[in-house]
């Protein structure tokens, strides 16, 4: 179990400020949606929580460690890490794909043990993969890629999981698929942060959603207190129509206006 706190986290690129004194704490067990229009910053917040990005001001701790003073290796077994976009080169099986995911606990010289491998076992599993564990990974649908990926993210074993844009380029079902394990990862306890841009599937699944927009954390609430038609129009500068499904927003943008 880990605790990510966030606190006045500032980032810079360049000379352009992206963030901008961020606060927020992150709970294991909880699946947290970050969402906001494109260029809000969103990437470059789960990015700065890896260590990828230094902090122009303000400090991340893991269970109230200076994150950034942790090993490289060490980060890397604490939080697992899907970027977005990711495009598959190599004619790897996709076994051996999911195996890349226990290199933060090897060395340079070492062979996959059998912890290893019952790791990499289990990870196919949740990934409901296994079954292609013999496929080239390169030559698999979008959907299955997807969760190809996603099982090489949990062979690493970690704690906490961020997942920048899993459901980019997938259709409703697949997508659906990914929310669905993503689920079940924070209840098993892990905390599990997803960049997401589709409100309705954010809000069915997600416990606590992050708002950001011009790089500033605008509301931060469960899912019925943060999604509003007066949400869409200051942040997402669109008019729209909500209601509920089931216990939770249903979201239906309608048409652009000013942001107020």
């Amino acid at each position: 179990m880990v605790t990510i706190a966030i606190n006045d986290l500032a980032v810079r690129l360049g000379k352009q400020d992206v963030l901008h004194g961020i606060d927020a704490r992150l709970e294991p067990g909880t699946l947290v949606g970050v969402i906001g229009p494109n260029g809000a910053g969103k990437s470059t917040l789960a990015r700065a929580l890896l260590g990828l990005i230094d902090a122009h001001r303000g400090t991340i701790t893991l269970d109230g460690q200076d994150f950034s003073a942790l090993p490289v290796r060490e980060r890397a077994r604490r939080i697992a890490y899907l970027p977005q976009g990711q495009t598959l080169h190599w004619p790897l099986t996709v076994e051996r794909l999911v195996s890349l995911g226990r290199l933060p606990h090897l060395g340079p010289i070492s062979r996959i043990t059998a912890a290893d491998q019952a790791a990499i076992d289990e990870a196919m599993d949740r990934a409901d993969v296994r079954h292609l564990a013999t496929r080239v990974a390169t030559e698999l649908s979008g959907g299955e890629r997807a969760r190809a990926l996603l099982a090489r993210a949990l062979a690493v074993g970690a704690e906490a999981l961020v997942v920048d844009e899993p459901l980019a380029s997938l259709d409703p079902g697949h997508q659906i698929d990914v929310m669905e394990m993503l689920s079940r990862e924070a209840k098993g306890g892990a905390l599990v942060l997803a960049v997401l841009h589709d409100l309705n599937l954010a809000a069915r699944y997600c416990h606590r959603l992050l708002v950001i927009d011009e790089g500033r954390l605008v509301a931060d609430g469960s899912p019925a207190e943060v999604l509003s038609e007066e949400l869409l129009r200051t942040v997402y500068g669109v008019t729209g129509f909500s209601s509920t499904l089931d216990d939770a927003p249903l979201i239906v943008p309608l048409a652009r206006c000013p942001k107020r």
